[in-house]
């Protein structure tokens, strides 16, 4: 029996990004490189020498290119030029967009997809496409041992179902694999998301319901993935296709778009057949229209804005024109992009008093772009791996995910923090593991009143210790519903009260909306009991102060 085991560095919680180091045998392959500060890493090298023995790995596989998975790469190189590093070839394209400020040569091998190859001696890789971002890839490990072949599958990022520019994960071709070693990402935990396409169907309903009411509507976005989905969705829909209509696009989503372009063979079928019949981006004969964005050249509103979620907002929003400003959501936590415009928002006067003056609305959306709940318990259960290593996800998402008893009873779950070594014994018959002691999510017993009028829940007060209840209870409205013989609460979130809430008309009613202490549509009172917490237009609270006249 060889041992196998993971020591992460980084396993996505928060900002801190992904880095695992796998060992098999004798082969140290680092999977991922996400850090922003690689000191821990480059800890156990001699930086004296570049000899083998002194490097912090065998080999790095990165698989794809969003920053919190390549953001390290480049100092990484730097430090240690020696050590391989591999990713599919259009992710060696996509990765010199981490790093605008630098002209950056090429240092990562590309490897071909669904071929293995032997990068070290008894030690096999096999690049499989994940979905997800074009690019993205999972790898498959295979190092022989004295005894048997013994296999790891990576999976990155990775998603079931196909999106516009990529097709999904192939999980067909490797049913029934049984992978030692499966590690995986649970970003979503056991969250259930609606299906991609009627995400989409819902976004575009909600872009053109702004544009009928003459708002334009201002999309920030990371630099790779979602912005370059958006302007497909918006070039493809059919509230959309014809329309006298103008896509301007900006920052670093459009260096994006221009490597794209540059790699269409990589793209799906059917995206290839739509770019021999128009240009997939920088149209201005077909409507809608897809421009650069000029400063100089007017927006004749209403028009359609993406940017990168770091450009200043102010470029675009102007006061004579009224805007929606739509950010991606991400379930269970406060997404980069969402977080990154918030801090804008609250730093810059104009842009408060366009919320304020009702000029600027503010709304979420959701497209995923990793697997929910159930995929990543479709793709565990396919695979049928002895240990599957959770990662990439916020610890309660996580925890969701190993507290399945599906998942319990089958296979070996793990999901370390940074820095926790992970021992990976490998037997030739499965043993099933033993339930996580203690139960990560207590059950609370509660009371029913029937007061004719009302039913009353009470709950006990430790049920205020666990991390989720803030969140929970941010807003104090739940949303009850029967599944099957059980009544199942649900908290209902600022992002959806904000949504199905007509704005109220600007008069003298004492509402967060009218008050001076509501700002980027958080109270900013810390006499208040909403103080820091997201309200909604039409909440108050005995703090109420009007804004001046």
């Amino acid at each position: 029996m060889v041992e196998l085991e993971c020591l992460p560095y980084g396993v996505g919680h928060g900002d801190e990004g992904v880095a695992m180091l796998l060992r098999m045998g004798t082969h140290r392959i680092l999977l991922d490189c996400g850090l922003a500060d690689l000191s821990p890493f480059l800890a156990q090298a001699n930086s004296q020498t570049d000899s083998p023995a002194n490097l912090p790995a065998d080999l790095v596989f990165c698989s794809h290119a969003h920053a919190d998975h390549a953001r390290g790469l480049l100092p990484l190189h730097r430090a240690h030029p020696k050590l391989p590093i591999y990713a599919s070839e259009l992710t060696t394209e996509l990765l010199p967009l981490n790093w605008l400020d630098e002209t950056v040569p090429r240092f990562c091998q590309a490897l071909p997809w669904r071929r293995p190859l032997e990068v070290q001696p008894g030690l096999t890789v096999e690049l499989i496409p994940a979905g997800h971002l074009p690019g993205a890839a999972a790898l498959l490990l295979t190092y022989q041992g004295e005894s048997r072949a013994y296999t790891a599958l990576y999976t990155g990022d990775f998603q079931l179902s196909n999106s516009r520019l990529v097709d999904g994960f192939p999980l067909d071709e490797l049913r029934g694999l049984k992978p030692d070693v499966l590690l995986l990402e649970g970003s979503y935990g056991t969250a259930r998301l609606p299906h991609r396409r009627q995400q989409e169907n819902q976004l575009a309903e909600r872009i053109h319901r702004a544009i009928l009411d003459r708002q334009s509507v201002l999309l920030p976005t990371q630099t790779l993935g979602l912005g370059q989905e958006l302007l497909l969705l918006l070039r493809s829909h059919h509230h959309f296709t014809g329309r006298d209509l103008d896509i301007w696009v900006d920052g670093s989503v459009a260096l994006g778009c221009d490597i794209y372009l540059n790699m269409l063979d990589h793209f799906p079928e059917a995206v290839q057949n739509f770019a021999r019949h128009q240009a997939l981006f920088w149209d201005e004969r077909i409507r809608p229209r897809l421009r650069r964005f000029d400063p100089s050249l007017v927006i004749h509103p209403p028009a359609v804005v993406l940017t990168s979620q770091d450009a200043d907002l102010s470029r675009y929003c102007q006061p004579a024109t009224p805007w929606l400003l739509l950010l991606p959501q991400q379930p269970g936590r406060l997404g980069e992009v969402e977080q990154t415009v918030m801090q804008q928002l609250e730093a810059s006067a104009p842009l408060q008093q366009m919320l304020q003056s009702g000029q600027l609305t503010l709304e979420t959306y959701l497209l995923g772009d990793h697997c929910d709940g159930a995929g990543t318990t479709q793709m565990i259960h396919n695979l049928r791996p002895q240990h599957v290593l959770l990662t990439h996800g916020t610890p309660s998402y996580l925890s969701d995910l190993t507290s399945l008893e599906e998942l319990q009873n089958r296979y070996h779950l793990h999901s370390p923090a940074a820095g926790i070594r992970v021992a990976l014994p490998i037997g030739e018959s499965f043993l099933q593991p033993a339930a996580p002691d203690p139960r990560p999510d207590p059950r609370y017993e509660a009371e029913l009143a029937d007061l004719e009028t009302v039913v009353v829940v009470s709950l006990p007060e430790s049920i205020r210790t666990h991390p989720r209840w803030q969140e929970f209870a941010d807003t104090g409205l739940v949303e009850a519903r029967w599944q099957g013989e059980e009544l199942v609460l649900r908290s209902l979130s600022q992002r959806e009260l904000l949504q199905a809430t007509e704005e109220p008309e600007a008069s003298e009613i004492p509402c967060c909306q009218n008050c001076i202490h509501c700002r980027g549509q958080r109270c900013r009172n810390p006499e208040s009991p909403l103080f820091s917490l997201k309200v909604t237009l039409d909440g108050c609270c005995p703090m109420f102060e009007a804004v001046p006249d």
